[in-house]
């Protein structure tokens, strides 16, 4: 085993996982390059729930304050009925200490720019419109060829390239795919209504959920989870009619927004869920993947970016302590079991949604996540 430390190290991907890494990595005083494809900063999504475990790491990178200046902060989940009759007020403990709350939600492009600030802010060299089109492990080192063909060196290359990860392919694999899993998520933005103060989920007459998320004082989005069998195309410029026919089965507040709101195919966002989760180790040498690259998982408990964010403070940690080799399996031994609960437990609430299985223990299953993930990372 080799005792080196690492110095010089480069981030593929610029976006939650890789920005946040790029922070706790500098805070830690390494040389930290990050590059991504896009020859644009654009964000795509409407927004993002950060939970408490989210938050406390937030703090910890010194943005959580930020955060809570431009989004919307609750401590506590509703559950209605169709019709928007309260059926259970779901608490939150503040897990990042008494100065911050349970929950804070915050447009993604808002977030986005925060990480980027930050990353900046502390001196962090980044580059869009860059990728890496070869790898080769070295004895001590990483090296790359870069897509304008360019060479570099490095003592650790981190892929945080998302799902569809090339760094991924490159080192373990183009058979290692992420599959569909028969569902698929719509999203709106909507002028937020006074009543919806948190995270408000809605149980349709036919079972389906749909909900608001608060994201700042004056927006929240309309959320709803389907069945989507043959993982469909549609239509772009269908979408507000796509979303608005999945909605028919609420009343009240849902249908109220369903009706004012949709009215723009190009304010709707749908996304099909996919995931895939790799077996350990998630590196070979000295590459290794983080967040979606490594473990995407389906939004059902919110939790993916979370996962993200905890996997670069951690590397950070152990790199800071530790040869590249051990900081390397202490990452995995401290991760991997952790973000297998959180693929493993979405996936099944996943599939209690499309078995339409009211028996199924929801509640349950979402309180051992907020308790598995309030313990330290």
């Amino acid at each position: 085993m080799n005792n080196k430390k690492a110095q010089s190290i480069l981030i593929v991907g610029g976006g939650i996982g890789g920005l946040s890494t790029a922070i706790a990595l500098r805070q830690q005083g390494f040389d930290v390059e990050l590059i991504e494809l896009n020859p644009e900063w654009t964000v795509y999504g409407v927004g993002i729930i950060q939970q408490g475990n989210v938050v406390r790491e937030m703090a910890r990178l010194g943005v959580a304050n930020d955060c809570m200046k431009h989004g919307f902060s609750f401590d506590k989940v509703r559950l209605c009925d169709g019709a928007g009759n309260p059926l259970a007020i779901i608490p939150g403990a503040r897990v990042a200490g008494p100065d911050y709350p349970v929950n804070m939600a915050l447009p993604r492009i808002a977030l986005h720019t925060i990480l980027l600030n930050k990353a900046t802010e502390l001196g962090t060299k980044i580059t869009l419109g860059l990728t890496v089109d070869s790898l080769e492990n070295g004895e001590n080192k990483a090296f790359v060829k870069f897509s304008d063909g360019r060479d570099g060196e490095y003592d650790l290359v981190i892929g945080a390239d998302g799902i569809f990860s090339k760094i991924r392919a490159l080192l373990f694999g183009s058979h290692l795919k992420p599959k569909f899993t028969g569902q698929g998520g719509w999203r709106c933005n909507m002028p937020r209504t006074q009543e919806v103060d948190c995270l408000t989920m809605y149980r349709g007459r036919n079972g389906g959920q749909a909900g608001f998320c608060p994201l700042t004082n004056d927006l929240m989005y309309l959320l709803q989870t389907t069945s989507e069998p043959g993982n469909p195309w549609f239509d772009q410029d269908k979408l507000d009619v796509l979303f608005k026919e999945r909605l028919a089965e609420f009343e009240g507040p849902v249908a109220r927004a369903r009706d004012e709101f949709i009215t723009n195919p190009k304010q709707v966002i749908y996304k099909p869920f996919e995931t895939i989760f790799l077996e350990a180790p998630w590196y070979q040498g000295r590459f290794v993947l983080i967040g979606d690259a490594a473990h995407a998982t389906t939004p059902h408990l919110g939790q993916g970016a979370g996962m993200a964010i905890e996997d670069g403070i951690v590397l950070a940690e152990e790199l800071k302590a530790k040869s590249v080799d051990q900081a390397l399996e202490s990452f995995m031994t401290r991760r991997f079991e952790r973000c297998k609960f959180i693929v493993n437990s979405s996936l099944q609430i996943g599939t209690w949604e499309l078995e339409r299985n009211h028996t199924a223990d929801f509640n349950g299953l979402v309180q051992k996540m907020v308790e598995v993930t309030a313990q330290p990372i």
